[in-house]
């Protein structure tokens, strides 16, 4: 009975002090958040800004550059803005080579791709549709694609994590069709003791799938439900082996297949004879130098939108679209990674951010080596509060309980609705960062960014929780 008094005063008086270093303290309840959870406060850096005054009501080890993961997307995705305008649309050109006769194209048919980073199947298929409707049915020759506007040499997507075939994973490429990835959805099928396998969009043709998934009565559980998923070295084939529990009903699983040209063509032939068209020829990648007018050309959606889907849903290939985008604008294409670095750091030089401690990598966060202090994140949601665009990037933000990422996370709390935020999450890395209206009415900056051993697997959102409801309550 002593022992549990004597741990109640301690927790109490942790409570009522909280932990304070070099002047900073942290708020009580995040404190014990730290203490119940085993995690060193050193761990953790925050940063708490009320917008109407500047005033910094909150430090913890603020000036700690640390990995941010996907939170690195409101650094891309504001520059971006910034940069580009809200407006800004990217483009992809369909030139004919050869002459049209009675409905036949007597040549080639070309695809010059500008880096849509959201040319998914739907918006693709109107496209091919147009051209149909255009008065081709036809196609003796080839379909030609040029991706040149991006130059993205020795990319390994297996690199980050060994996971080659996650949709995350997918490299950037000027000309991407659907984030180059399938939907496979496994349904059991009970009466003949299998699993069906069905592909969402379109079953391209220049992809086998096998399935050698076996069906047992395991409830419906698991790591991918059992599901094992092997490729050939050119992702041409795929494989499903292994058991997949009868109590499940439909289950689905997003993964790349192919290159990306390999994806665009397969993806086109299929639609082309959905439409009833015909390609004799297959497809070859080119670098077309111009001078004709395109046969028509397709704008994206504008950026306000782009950046919804990237920040909202934390869509990783996207950003690294936009990185590359930035640099091919910039600089001429074809745009790099290291160029989309250099135009983000003399942004930041140019418009006087006083931003030290960023190390962008790919512009997406998923990375290792990206870090970026709680403060410099501070800055940068200052500067975009303050800013012209700043409705367009507030709204490209997760509303707490409401969409995206904090969907589920934040439901049925004190501040759901009343949080903007982003967030992030690495094996050990947990952040998050955005905006918070107080119950007084007042607009705060939030960061926080923490990296430790298992702080991804749960501890983080406690702490991220922990400190909403204190600033909540300011």
């Amino acid at each position: 009975m002593a022992g549990r008094l004597a741990s109640a005063l301690c927790l109490l008086a942790l409570l009522v002090t909280s932990i304070s270093v070099a002047g900073e303290r942290l708020p009580p309840n995040v404190a014990a958040v730290l203490e119940r959870r085993d995690l060193p406060a050193s761990s953790l850096s925050l940063y708490v800004e009320r917008l109407s005054t500047g005033e910094r009501v909150l430090e913890w080890n603020a000036r700690t550059p640390r990995n941010p993961a996907s939170v690195m997307k409101l650094v891309t995705t504001l520059a971006a803005l910034d940069m580009l305008g809200t407006t800004y649309t990217w483009k992809t050109e369909v030139y004919l080579r050869g002459e049209v006769e009675e409905e036949t194209l007597d040549g080639d048919l070309l695809l010059k791709g500008y880096g849509d980073p959201f040319l998914v199947a739907e918006r693709f298929w109107q496209i091919v549709r147009a051209i149909r409707r255009a008065g081709i049915r036809h196609i003796t020759g080839d379909l030609l694609l040029d991706d040149s506007w991006f130059d993205v040499s020795n990319y390994d997507p297996g690199a980050f994590d060994n996971e080659p075939l996650r949709a995350y994973n997918v490299a950037p490429n000027a000309l991407m069709v659907n984030f180059k990835a399938l939907r496979y959805l496994f349904e059991p099928d009970l009466a003949a003791s299998r699993v069906s396998v069905s592909l969402y969009p379109e079953e391209l043709e220049n992809l086998q799938v096998v399935n050698r998934l076996s069906l047992d009565d395991r409830r419906c559980a698991g790591y991918q439900r059992g599901i094992t998923i092997t490729a050939n070295q050119t992702v041409d084939e795929v494989i499903f082996s292994g058991a997949f529990p009868s109590a499940c009903g439909t289950y689905s699983l997003y993964r790349s297949a192919l290159g990306h040209n390999e994806f665009a063509y397969g993806m086109f032939r299929t639609m082309w004879r959905e439409l009833g068209g015909r390609l004799d020829g297959g497809w070859k990648n080119v670098v077309f130098e111009g001078g004709d007018e395109p046969l028509m050309s397709f704008d994206s959606l504008p950026l306000s939108d782009v950046i919804a889907q990237i920040n909202k849903h934390s869509n990783n290939v996207m950003a690294r679209q936009l990185l590359l985008t930035l640099a091919a604008e910039k600089y001429g294409p074809p745009g790099t990674v290291e160029n989309g670095r250099r135009a983000i750091d003399e942004w930041i030089d140019e418009r006087e951010l006083g931003i030290d401690s960023l190390v962008i990598d790919n512009g997406a966060g998923l990375s290792r080596d990206a870090r970026i202090s709680a403060r410099d994140v501070g800055r940068l949601l200052r500067y975009a509060f303050e800013s012209p665009f700043m409705p367009e990037y507030l709204a490209s933000l997760s509303v707490a309980g409401r969409d995206g990422t904090l969907a589920r996370r934040m439901a049925g709390v004190a501040f759901t609705g009343r949080a903007h935020m982003k967030t992030g999450s690495l094996d050990d890395v947990s952040a998050i960062a955005g905006y918070l209206q107080a119950r007084s009415g007042e607009r705060y900056v939030v960061v926080a960014l923490q990296n430790h051993p298992g702080v991804h697997r749960g501890p983080g959102e406690e702490v991220h929780h922990a400190l909403l409801r204190w600033v909540y309550g300011l």
